[in-house]
């Protein structure tokens, strides 16, 4: 693996090829995706290996101290021999980082989890080993970019608890860099009215952008503007995050504290200070140690004690899942502070930047690893599941028609029965009818008032009037044809699968990312009325769902088209519906999964129609899908068990749905249906401009690219 190292003896940097590190108990093996660069604290370390002995000396008189002690006691020769000894060595660098679990010695964390790491261990290399404490999960809705800030965003977190603030007061905040803007965000989420002051004005339009009321520069002058800002009253508190060896701002802030009010320091700065401005104030001077309690605690940071909740509510651990929650809910921002991604090929050009070698100015710095995906990577059985947040093609607007205009390019039973009996009865403009054989187009044309009729797809794609294009083909079709409708700027309805293999999703998603049009697959569960209400049952509940799903499908011979293997098979072409409803359940991707099928000797058994998968989500959530095809016909086909912070929903085949809370049960009749009119009706309003997807394209890459990854995994 690389790492970013540097010799302590002259001070020089590189990026060496070190072996991987081994798990062990009490530790997680994480697969970096980005790690932040401290412009502050590894500034000052870099820069301190690279100065002469004096220069070091003069940087750290605490190890000057040291030495001399040392000297003293065991003599000069053993002393500088011991000095140098200490120097010959190399030094890890950074500390605050966030990738995917690849190994794990802990339960509380699993292999494919995402989380945001802290501490020595947390350097800029492309796998860390970190103690359980030092780790946080990250939420799904979370960019590993912005994970990656969790560690300084802990450090401002206790700095903005150790001032103890309350809604509404005004607090200045000393130092408007990274930390310090940090600080802003999580006062603002707090309710604070704050000022942030610094010699330069360089960070001061992203701060006032982030959230802060009032900006000043950071001399003798501010204090008449924080008398204004705060009515002549003075701050409720004050917080440094500079980092200077001057003691200018601790002076500053005893100047703008009102009386009994605490000055938190984050930052280093110089602490000698008068004591009369203290004693006329009685101000309460309060040094906040890095990311919170537990800290420089071995007990705690390496053997994984946890401090008793009641008794430390706010742990450095604690703090991390704060940070992450806030980003969660959107309170907090990094991505709008960071200026430079460099890959670890390029880390050293990093550290020219950050010490000043480069010219440039920056804000926070990122080392990125590899073509690690935002979402991360997870591993089962040596597979890889990739999670697809492509929040480009997500967040692009996508195209509205004030009317309809569809082509058709398929239209058996199915079609027929559930999809376009709506586009009738919803007055879309039936424009060209396309199937295999020409009788079958011509019946459909006049049964349902379609223009026209063909048995060329290419007659739909290249019609200029034709805005929408629903696709109900056989699968090996699908692909093709939802990457042309794309290609034709059209927006797309494809029934499932998207697509039949890897290739083929990798170009769909590639053109969609580039493009304006609507796409839905035809995952219809997620909309049925039995779902939508179990989803709102659970609404309220914060904790991982556990999901049992048994599906009856029925045994189908080999001679039937779904069985031919160019068809993708019932894997990818019928379980990725049971998938996506546990998707739409837990609102989370899934991470890793393991699965089996039945092993008969009986040539007419399809050992890969009887199959069970356990899929572990993102969330902490747990899924198990039962699809079976070697049952009693009798049996109803889709059973649904949710389980989750004490409740219970059971879904009986769309005919009931039981609900159990409090110790009581409910059972509600349900209407037999599986949302095919409501997912229609959906995407008709979603390509009108009326509704928001409800289908996320990060579910449907994630579902069938783990239908394939399943169908791999089974053989026979």
């Amino acid at each position: 693996m690389k790492q970013i190292i540097q010799y302590q003896k002259t001070g020089e940097m590189k990026i060496q090829e070190l072996p991987l590190p081994v798990i062990k108990p009490g530790y997680i093996l994480v697969r970096n995706a980005f790690s932040v660069i401290s412009s502050g604290t590894e500034r000052t370390s870099v820069e301190t290996a690279k100065a002469s002995m004096l220069g070091k000396a003069r940087s750290r008189p605490d190890l000057v101290k040291q030495v001399i002690d040392n000297a003293k006691r065991d003599g000069l020769k053993a002393t500088w021999e011991k000095v140098q000894n200490r120097l010959d060595n190399y030094k890890e660098l950074g500390y605050s980082c966030a990738g995917t679990v690849v190994e794990s010695g802990v339960e509380e964390f699993r292999k494919g989890d995402r989380v945001a790491c802290a501490g020595a261990s947390a350097n800029h290399s492309e796998y860390v080993l970190v103690p359980k404490n030092l780790a946080a999960r990250v939420p799904d809705s979370v960019d590993f970019d912005e994970a990656a800030f969790t560690t300084i965003g802990a450090i401002a977190m206790q700095g903005v608890r150790q001032a103890d603030v309350r809604i509404g007061e005004c607090v200045a905040v000393i130092g408007l860099g990274l930390l310090g803007i940090i600080t802003v965000q999580i006062l603002k989420s707090a309710g604070c009215r704050v000022i942030g002051l610094d010699i330069d004005d360089t960070n001061f339009e992203t701060a006032k952008r982030l959230g802060c009321d009032e900006t000043a520069l950071s001399n003798r002058d501010s204090a008449g503007i924080v008398e204004s800002f705060t009515n002549g009253y003075g701050t409720d508190a004050v917080i440094i995050t500079a980092s200077t060896k001057s003691n200018e701002p601790v002076e500053l802030a005893l100047e703008f504290a009102r009386r009994k009010s605490p000055v938190v320091v984050v930052g280093a700065v110089g602490m000698n200070i008068p004591r009369s401005p203290f004693y006329e104030k009685e101000v309460g001077l309060k040094i906040s140690c890095s990311y919170g309690p537990g800290r420089y605690d071995r007990e705690y940071e390496e053997a994984g004690i946890d401090y008793p909740y009641e008794y430390a509510r706010w742990t450095e651990n604690r703090n991390m899942e704060s940070v992450l929650e806030l980003l969660a809910e959107k309170r907090l921002s990094f991505k709008p502070l960071i200026t430079h991604y460099f890959g670890i090929d390029d880390g050293l050009k990093a550290y020219d930047l950050i010490t000043g070698k480069a010219g440039e100015k920056h804000l926070a710095v990122l080392i990125k690893y590899g073509d690690f995906p935002d979402k991360g990577i997870v591993k089962a059985g040596g597979i890889s599941i990739t999670e697809r947040r492509d929040n480009d093609s997500v967040s692009k607007p996508r195209k509205a028609v004030s009317k309809v205009t569809a082509g058709f390019i398929g239209a058996g039973n199915f079609a027929q029965s559930y999809i376009l009996p709506v586009l009738k009865s919803e007055k879309v403009r039936l424009k060209t009818v396309v199937t295999s054989k020409p009788v079958n187009a011509t019946s459909v044309k006049e049964k349902f008032g379609f223009e026209d009729c063909g048995t060329d797809a290419e007659k739909v794609f290249s019609d200029s009037e034709i805005n929408t294009v629903f696709i109900a083909s056989r699968h090996d079709s699908h692909g093709k044809y939802v990457l042309r409708a794309i290609e034709s700027g059209k927006n797309v309805f494809v029934e499932k699968p998207l697509a039949i293999n890897q290739d083929e999703l990798n170009l769909i998603s590639a053109a969609y990312k580039n493009s304006d049009v609507n796409l839905a697959v035809g995952f219809n569960r997620r909309f049925s009325k039995s779902f939508t209400e179990i989803k709102k049952f659970f609404a309220g509940v914060k904790e991982p769902k556990a999901i049992l799903y048994r599906v009856h499908a029925g045994f189908i011979p080999s001679s039937h088209w779904i069985q031919d293997p160019l068809q993708g098979g019932r894997i990818i072409g019928e379980c990725c519906h049971f998938i996506d409803t546990m998707l739409y359940l837990t609102g989370s991707l899934p991470v890793s999964f393991s699965a089996s099928s039945i092993r008969s000797d009986n040539s007419a058994v399809k050992n890969r129609d009887n199959i069970s998968v356990i899929i572990d989500f993102a969330d902490g959530s747990t899924g198990t899908l039962l699809y079976l095809a070697n049952g009693d016909s009798s049996a109803g086909k889709e059973y649904c068990e949710v389980f989750s912070g004490g409740r219970t929903a059971v879904m009986d085949n769309f005919v009931s749905v039981s609900y159990h809370s409090g110790g009581r049960r409910t059972i509600k009749k349900a209407d037999g249906k599986k949302g095919h009119n409501e997912e229609i009706k959906h995407f008709l309003n979603l390509v009108r401009g009326k509704e928001k997807p409800l289908l996320q394209f990060a579910d449907i890459t994630a579902n069938t690219e783990l239908t394939f990854l399943i169908a791999e995994n089974i053989k026979g």
